[in-house]
């Protein structure tokens, strides 16, 4: 079988990240997403509890200084810890499915890749939010507005286009429509005539 890559992005609450795994399973592939960092953390001889704090966060303007290629934030720091990691399995040849990370922009022109975004109408993400968590409307609506925040400031800081924007990736899906079980089906379908396409 060929390499292959499969990011997935994706908005709070749309449910792209069971999406991921689900499709990880169904094609017996390695999946990766903030667990690397245990992975960073034994190669580096750190604590992942150090590293879970600057996780997909934009740096401090106020505390972080740059020198020519080299900075002095954690959150950058890690960033690249990071993007290295995805880098060593893409070149290992290891077919993966990565969530977040900036994966479709750290491997932008590998033959391999396939990227995805998942998207979701603001209901349905409050819904699942509420559910998952055990929120309320008001609780809900304030993680997604702040996970999304997040997502979108560390994204652009890492990758030369917008977080989201549709030209960049290769499927752009609204999981709210069909729902998530039949999303899934669309992308495995989308998937599996890739890989073929591939071989």
């Amino acid at each position: 079988m060929a390499q292959t890559i499969i990011s997935v992005s994706r908005e709070f609450g749309s449910g792209g990240h069971v999406l991921a795994e689900k499709i990880a399973k169904d094609h017996n592939l390695k999946f990766y997403d903030r667990h690397i960092l245990d992975e960073i953390a034994t190669e580096n001889n750190m604590k992942v509890e150090v590293l879970e704090k600057y996780d997909e966060k934009p740096r401090n303007a106020f505390l972080s200084r740059r020198v020519g290629a080299f900075s002095n934030s954690m959150e950058e720091i890690l960033a690249e810890m990071q993007f290295d990691f995805i880098r060593k399995k893409a070149e290992s040849g290891e077919s993966f499915v990565i969530v977040g990370r900036c994966a479709e922009t750290v491997l932008s022109g590998h033959k391999g890749l396939i990227s995805i975004f998942v998207v979701g109408d603001e209901q349905t993400k409050i819904s699942r939010i509420k559910d998952v968590y055990h929120l309320g409307e008001s609780e809900a609506i304030a993680k997604i507005r702040r996970h999304d925040k997040k997502r979108k400031q560390y994204h652009n800081r890492h990758s030369s286009f917008r977080w989201g924007d549709s030209r960049y990736y290769d499927v752009c899906i609204n999981s709210s429509k069909l729902g998530l079980e039949r999303t899934g089906a669309a992308l495995e379908n989308y998937i599996t005539e890739r890989m073929n396409q591939m071989q």
